[in-house]
């Protein structure tokens, strides 16, 4: 963990909220196809920290108003999340849980955003979205990785392994 102290650093948000049928669901995103490590990959919504942030939770809450449209003030964050380190990219991620009160209006930003994903809790948390997939190394070969089968939408890397740490709390309290 020696190269995560001159990481880059990001932070993120796994938001619950109720929809339209007051079932709880969780947002993902699909993210915008773009020369870089984590293209059209599915993830939570949020970003990088910037320097004018007044903390790591505010860089989170803004990366979410800016990506996915829901105002800072109408989240609230329940729960930091364990920190963790990418090394593909060189980020250093700082994941929270939070709750929406109400369903919401979505505004995507079609610059970062390809898709927004609505994954119902039970589906979620169901042990039948836990697979396995291959994905590429830098070495030029296949490895095979614990991945969740969401909506059609394989994710894995760090955030199966954010989803995983929000399974576990969740089974823990429900």
């Amino acid at each position: 963990m020696e190269k995560s102290k001159t990481a880059k650093r990001a932070a993120v948000l796994a938001m619950f909220y109720p929809n339209t049928q007051g079932l709880t669901n969780l947002v993902l995103i699909l993210r915008n196809t773009y020369p870089g490590v984590h293209s059209a990959q599915v993830g939570f919504p949020g970003g990088r920290i910037e320097p004018t942030d007044p903390s790591i939770k505010f860089a989170a809450l803004r990366e979410t108003e800016e990506e996915i449209g829901i105002p800072t003030k109408s989240i609230n964050v329940v729960k930091t999340m364990s920190p963790l380190y990418i090394p593909p990219s060189n980020f250093l991620v700082y994941p929270f849980m939070g709750i929406l009160n109400e369903t919401p209006s979505f505004i995507k930003d079609p610059n970062e955003v390809q898709e927004i994903i609505e994954v119902s809790l039970n589906d979620f948390l169901s042990p039948s979205t836990i697979i396995s997939t291959n994905v590429p190394t830098s070495y030029d070969v296949e490895v095979e990785v614990p991945a969740f089968l969401l909506n059609n939408f394989i994710v894995w890397g760090a955030t199966a392994m954010m989803l995983s740490e929000i399974k576990e709390v969740l089974n823990e309290i429900l």
